[in-house]
């Protein structure tokens, strides 16, 4: 119990542990930072590790006079998305295989298989930038798309692409903002209100689903 709460003040109060962990630790900062990323986006066991609020918090420590470098942390974060994904998707693309030889498992269906390559087909350039934005899609977005077997040389420049747009929009809005008075004195709320745009792809799509089989419903 004391370690959730100790996870949970962490997640809430980034600003103030980053500037803790920073003095403490010096330059391995960066590298702790890149694992971290590297993790959230890279392994589907630790999707609820911080993405959105650990850039944001990094943007506004960088925007600091004795913070971290701004191109140096964009940098690096931005190498560990890309890696993350990509070692998600082999991942993915090596267990595919294995996983979906089990026919009467739920999750590893061969049908599931089929439906995720049809829609990475059709969609997956626009599914991995969008899922760079939303907690935890991210973290399986990846792997799905090994497993699905989409092309990966679109897979990697989507890759590419989501990781420069998720890096260097989400730090530089830390690095803008971050260091305004009523950011600060009310981080914790800032990092609800991150958490809460992030997950609204995901509320739209589940509104729509429900609409679709409600109408559905009533038609037949």
């Amino acid at each position: 119990m004391e370690h959730l709460k100790d996870f949970i003040s962490i997640f809430l109060h980034l600003d103030q542990h980053l500037t803790e962990w920073t003095q403490l630790y010096g330059v391995w900062i960066y590298a702790i930072l890149f694992l971290i990323i590297f993790c959230e986006t890279g392994l589907v066991v630790t999707p609820i590790l911080p993405g959105d609020s650990l850039l944001f918090a990094v943007g506004a420590l960088a925007a600091k006079p004795d913070g971290l470098n701004l191109g140096v942390i964009m940098g690096l974060l931005f190498v560990a998305a890309v890696l993350g994904d990509t070692v998600n998707y082999f991942i993915g693309s090596w267990i595919g295989p294995k996983a979906f030889h089990y026919k009467k498992s739920w999750f590893f269906n061969p049908a599931h298989l089929v439906k995720a390559h049809s829609f990475y087909e059709k969609h997956g350039g626009k599914t991995i930038v969008i899922a760079r934005f939303v907690p935890i899609v991210r973290t399986f977005a990846p792997f799905v798309a090994g497993i699905g077997s989409m092309n990966y040389r679109r897979f990697i420049a989507y890759n590419v692409a989501g990781a420069a747009l998720w890096i260097g929009s989400i730090v530089m809005l830390g690095y803008i903002f971050g260091g305004f008075p009523i950011i600060q004195e009310n981080f914790t709320l800032v990092i609800f209100a991150i958490i809460g745009f992030s997950i609204l792809p995901i509320v739209y799509e589940w509104w729509k689903h429900r609409r679709s089989t409600s109408a559905s419903r009533n038609s037949s």
